[in-house]
């Protein structure tokens, strides 16, 4: 399929996790990718496997509007056009909220939330040109409350209230707006969770599929709410969570 020939896809926090595997599943399928996060050299090892003259590296602190400004810029001026926004970068501390530093929490609100403000406004303008679309990753921590990680919970649920207060305000310019909810996924935010055999002992007990998501398996769900395949999809914050939210919460009984 080459459902995103000649598109142009924005992805941020395309270093590593669910952003790297978004670019790659976009530039297979012919998009030309724009790779946005703060550290190069892992952004260049995920243009190479875009293919030669597929993408763009602009090195991007999203917690910085003007940083985010010149990428959205850089982005039209290097490939003519912009026509998907891909806001995923994010950080998630964790910690009791009376326990936990009042630095983590301004710089989850700053890089989870801002990021995604700033991404979505200096983007709009490009998108209603293109009628084009914007996914926001957020988490099944924006659907609910987890242990230890209020922060992180407040930032994913500013997320997806955000993505359908803007769904709302530009749908009718062409624009649609969602958002995946992914739960427990593989990246380097939980590479030490792997090691924790109880911990995932607990996951696997509670996602009905018994497993964490896989990054390509969120990034072929973005991919989908991208595409024309999605077309009248608007506004909504789409569990990736192997059936976790299937659940009423009661315990497993047999």
């Amino acid at each position: 399929m080459n459902r995103f020939q000649d598109k142009v896809v924005i992805v941020t926090g395309a270093g590593s996790g669910m952003g790297a595997a978004t670019a790659r599943r976009f530039a297979k399928e012919g998009a030309r990718v724009v790779l946005a996060g703060r550290t190069r050299d892992k952004l260049e090892a995920v243009a190479k496997d875009c293919g030669p003259g597929q993408s763009l590296v602009v090195t991007t602190d999203v917690s910085d509007w003007e940083q985010v400004q010149h990428l959205v810029k850089a982005a039209v001026e290097h490939f003519g056009q912009l026509d998907v926004l891909v806001n995923n970068a994010g950080v998630a501390p964790m910690g009791a909220m009376t326990e936990t530093a009042l630095a983590d929490w301004r710089q989850v609100m700053s890089i989870d939330v801002d990021g995604v403000f700033y991404g979505c406004r200096a983007a709009m303008p490009h998108l209603i040109k293109s009628g084009g679309s914007i996914i926001n990753v957020s988490s099944v921590s924006g659907l609910g409350g987890d242990w230890g990680m209020s922060f992180y919970n407040a930032a994913k649920g500013a997320v997806s209230n955000f993505t359908r207060a803007i769904a709302l305000e530009y749908g009718g310019q062409g624009v649609r707006v969602n958002a995946v909810c992914p739960a427990l996924t593989w990246s380097d935010l939980t590479a030490d969770m792997a090691k924790d055999e109880q911990l995932m002992a607990k996951f696997a007990d509670r996602i009905p599929m018994g497993r964490a998501a896989e990054p390509e398996e969120v990034a072929d769900v973005i991919a989908f709410l991208a595409s024309h395949d999605a077309r009248f999809v608007n506004g909504v914050n789409l569990p990736v969570d192997g059936g976790l939210h299937a659940s009423n919460g009661q315990p497993k009984q047999a």
